[in-house]
């Protein structure tokens, strides 16, 4: 079938909730969808004109039909939908598969054992405790048996390296036994390796009771090195287990989710908390797509109802479109309630933060895949509480003449970095006097108004018109009274919902803050990144405000000089300035050089002639 069968097709679907099959032309399935109204949901994939991501466009190119599955409750639709994923795992859905695979934990055989974190059972001379199927959690585990039990990190070799140089840093510290100061035998550190093993085998609950059997016994027989070694020991799991940060209360099971995107990927960060404490990450990577809404609604059902483990509590960034049926889910597939939320503030809010982060963070180590650029927006996008990653930057900055006169410079920042092709100029043609406020207004106002003449068709809808592009952030050099100006001139016009924020400086024109109408401000100055790239922006407006206001006034002091010229009024000044450019080369030039001007006759351009050199 051709597109426009699809979407004929589509059109004809009921207005009711179920699942939808796209299969190819071979008939294999390609993507699976659940929708609240089935007509509505699929013939967006077939109609004209809707744009899609590169993953949707993909596979809207290979689809030859579809089926669908009416269902009596959008619950019902979710819980289908996930089965048959589960069932067929479709080409074109997102699969949930980080790239962690299975873990162990490595202990190398010999007199001196060693044991560290392992990703594959690759050394024959060694011993393996696993699989694990969290990284993070061996690493945890291993880094914790290490502190507690006093283990060396270093490259030195036992016995070969004993009595050879000073201990290092983490010795000095208290963090390392120093067997390579030759004062501990090889039957403690033996002990040692085994009591960090057995920690991480069955955990701490034991361990500080058989510590503290040993040590007491090592006392009496006044082996009193083996005893203060097995006394560090004690004060190192002490000091581990104090330091465990406790996030919520001891019987806390939570997860926590959040979502970030590029223009070429969206990761999906996942911590969980159990017994308040974080015991493991996980981040999944999906490539090819940019709608970070699209994901979350199809990775939050799909993550659990495959058999993960639901906790009492899940927080995320933001709420699927169908959440009430998704707790509805979530809550049978536990066999009690389910907290689906978005925290809003407190410590939970900064998790979910900090599970965002991690998602940033991860964007950031695909190799080629993300800059500089991207990275920080995204920090912007945090920071300024947006819901996407400000990709079109507009910043307007109003520069004064000493005549009272005004003019607006409009800088663009695309993808982070200056897009000067876009740049745009504004004089004033309704504010008389200077008047900031009225004169942001203006010039939001025409903004938009071009917008919307792109939209109609009345102007030119293409790369070529920056207009008709809709910003994804207005900044205004200026306070609460610029933005809440701007605010109000752009209400009722496409613009009225693009994000406006204002740029303040402090006494000594510096970037202090940025503030919204309602006067709140946002502190930049914490966050290096943003107050660079804000500051950057805020600075490239002035200076192009003021270029624009230096140059008009230039121009018109040519146009004075030659004005005061006889014969010569505005129109005859602005003929020669745009025919010879500057008023020196008006000078220097000939009565036939004159003639060729529009407008100026042989005996006028022999008056100008004369009167240019004091004739």
């Amino acid at each position: 079938m051709t597109k426009q069968e699809l979407y004929k097709k589509a059109c004809m679907l009921p207005l009711l909730p179920g699942v939808y099959i796209i299969r190819d032309k071979s008939d294999e399935i390609i993507y699976i969808g659940k929708a609240k109204r089935l007509r509505t949901r699929v013939s967006q994939y077939f109609r004209e004109g809707v744009p899609h991501d590169a993953k949707v466009t993909q596979m809207i190119n290979h689809a030859f039909t579809f089926d669908v599955i009416v269902c009596q409750s959008e619950f019902e639709a979710l819980v289908l939908e996930a089965s048959q994923i589960k069932a067929h795992t479709p080409k074109y859905n997102i699969l949930l598969k980080d790239d962690k695979g299975y873990s162990y934990v490595k202990i190398t055989k010999g007199d001196w054992p060693r044991i560290s974190a392992a990703l594959q059972k690759d050394d024959e001379n060694a011993d393996y405790i696993g699989p694990f199927t969290s990284s993070f959690a061996v690493r945890e585990m291993v880094e914790t048996a290490q502190d507690c039990f006093l283990l060396p990190r270093c490259n030195k070799e036992f016995p070969r390296d004993i009595g050879k140089g000073r201990p290092c840093l983490n010795a000095h510290i208290g963090k390392c036994m120093a067997v390579c100061s030759g004062k501990v035998s090889c039957q403690a550190y033996n002990e040692a390796v085994q009591g960090a093993l057995q920690m991480i085998r069955y955990g701490k609950k034991d361990i500080l009771r058989q510590l503290r059997t040993k040590m007491e016994a090592a006392a009496e027989r006044l082996d009193f090195e083996s005893a203060a070694i097995l006394r560090d020991q004690i004060a190192a799991i002490e000091r581990v287990a104090a330091g465990q940060k406790v996030v919520m209360g001891s019987g806390t099971e939570m997860d926590v989710m959040a979502f970030a995107g590029t223009s070429r990927a969206v990761c999906a960060a996942v911590l969980r908390y159990r017994e308040g404490r974080l015991t493991d990450k996980r981040e999944f990577v999906f490539h090819d797509t940019t709608d970070i809404a699209a994901v979350r609604e199809e990775f939050l059902p799909q993550y659990y109802l495959n058999g993960e483990y639901v906790p009492k509590t899940v927080a995320v960034d933001a709420l699927p479109e169908a959440y009430e049926a998704l707790s509805e889910a979530l809550a049978q597939a536990r066999g009690s309630k389910v907290e689906l939320y978005v925290p809003q503030r407190g410590d939970v809010a900064k998790l979910v933060t900090m599970a965002y982060t991690n998602a940033v963070e991860r964007l950031g180590r695909e190799s080629g895949r993300y800059t500089r650029e991207e990275k920080l927006l995204e920090e912007a996008a945090q920071v300024l509480g947006l819901k996407a990653p400000p990709r079109l930057i507009e910043s307007y900055d109003i520069s004064n003449w000493g005549d009272g006169s005004s003019v607006c410079g409009m800088v663009v920042f695309k993808d982070g970095k200056p897009y000067r092709s876009g740049y745009r100029r504004f004089k004033m043609r309704e504010v008389a006097g200077t008047d900031d406020y009225a004169s942001l207004a203006e010039t939001l106002s025409r903004r938009a108004a071009e917008y919307e003449a792109a939209r109609r068709g009345d102007k030119p809808d293409g790369p070529g018109n920056q207009f008709a592009s809709l910003p994804d952030l207005l900044l205004i050099d200026g306070g609460r009274g610029q933005v809440s100006a701007v605010r109000q001139a752009l209400r009722g016009t496409a613009l009225e919902h693009v994000p406006t924020f204002g740029m303040v400086k402090d006494d000594h024109h510096r970037t202090r803050a940025i503030v919204d109408d309602a006067g709140g401000e946002i502190a930049i100055n914490r966050h290096r990144n943003i107050f660079t790239f804000v500051t950057a922006i805020q600075d490239e407006t002035h200076r192009y405000a003021n270029d624009y206001r230096k140059r008009l006034m230039k121009k018109k002091s040519y146009a004075a000089t030659l004005t005061a010229l006889p014969g010569v009024g505005e129109k005859t000044s602005a003929a020669l300035l745009a025919h010879f450019k500057t008023v020196g080369a008006v000078k220097a030039a000939t009565i036939s050089d004159l003639e060729e001007v529009k407008g100026i006759s042989h005996a006028k351009a022999e008056k100008i002639y004369n009167a240019l050199r004091g004739g």
